[in-house]
């Protein structure tokens, strides 16, 4: 990774989708900025911005939430990459991933969104899918729940109390990432899976 990376959480605005599982990514943000005493800001590429360091030494990072809703987070990313001046080497965005058992964190460069709207609108916007997603496991919807409803679910009681180490997790993933690359990071998350 270069010496400054944009970090962008997916969520939805406003307090009717806080804490619902499709704002997991914006959750993982909050956390990064409250380890780094950092506040996030407006900016006017439509998103709340952050500039910080995680540590003293640690590479230099752009946290940044779309102030958009989900399915139009394209623009903002796009504007922000090009605002900084980034190309997307420097691009690592956190997302809610319904195909990764709750609980989980997984890494990866590129694929396919999964249905994942937000993921969708980024893709388009920067016509490639090839950036780093770093994906939290928010499990399956049950039964015959549609997906699109299941995201927009708070996370039940008893994942609830496991929130904030999933949380922790994807944040920590975030900051080893920044500082030791995709692959490194990928052993050390995808070994706790197995």
């Amino acid at each position: 990774m270069a010496d400054r990376t944009l970090v962008v959480g997916l969520g939805n605005p406003g307090d009717r989708y806080a804490g619902t599982r499709h704002n997991a990514g914006a959750m993982v943000l909050a956390e990064l900025a409250g380890r780094a005493g950092a506040k996030l800001s407006a900016h006017r590429t439509r998103a709340a911005v952050a500039e910080t360091r995680m540590s003293p030494g640690a590479p230099r990072l752009v946290l940044a939430q779309p102030l958009t809703y989900m399915n139009t987070s394209g623009g903002p990313v796009s504007s922000l990459l090009k605002y900084y001046d980034l190309d997307l080497d420097n691009l690592v965005v956190v997302h809610d991933e319904i195909d990764l058992p709750y609980g989980a964190v997984k890494l990866k460069r590129g694929g396919g969104e999964g249905g994942h709207n937000g993921l969708r609108d980024i893709t388009k916007a920067l016509g490639t899918k090839d950036y780093v997603r770093v994906r939290v496991g928010v499990g399956r919807p049950p039964g015959r729940m549609d997906a699109a409803d299941y995201v927009l679910k708070r996370f039940s009681g008893a994942e609830s109390k496991e929130l904030p180490l999933l949380i922790s997790d994807a944040a920590d993933a975030v900051e080893m990432l920044t500082e030791k690359g995709l692959v490194d990071t990928q052993q050390h998350f995808h070994a706790k899976l197995s």
